[in-house]
């Protein structure tokens, strides 16, 4: 968990529970404003899919399912 994250759960905590269930609701309405179909990736987990990538990573489209020996 990034060192903002730990920062806003310390400070959700301090709240009584009917303040942070409007702040869980605004954090809501903030993440489908940024992205509605939940298709962005996080720049971690645009970093582990380059990574993936780059080692050989096969797309299952790709794969010939009636021959996987030949990927060994």
């Amino acid at each position: 968990m990034s060192a903002q994250a730990q920062q806003i759960a310390a400070m959700l905590d301090m709240l009584p529970e009917q303040e942070r269930n409007l702040a869980l609701e605004m954090l809501k309405r903030i993440v489908l404003a940024w992205d509605p179909d939940y298709t962005r990736l996080t720049p971690s987990e645009a970093a582990e899919l380059k990574e993936a990538e780059a080692s050989g990573y096969i797309d299952e489209n790709e794969l010939d399912w009636n021959n996987l020996d030949k990927y060994e």
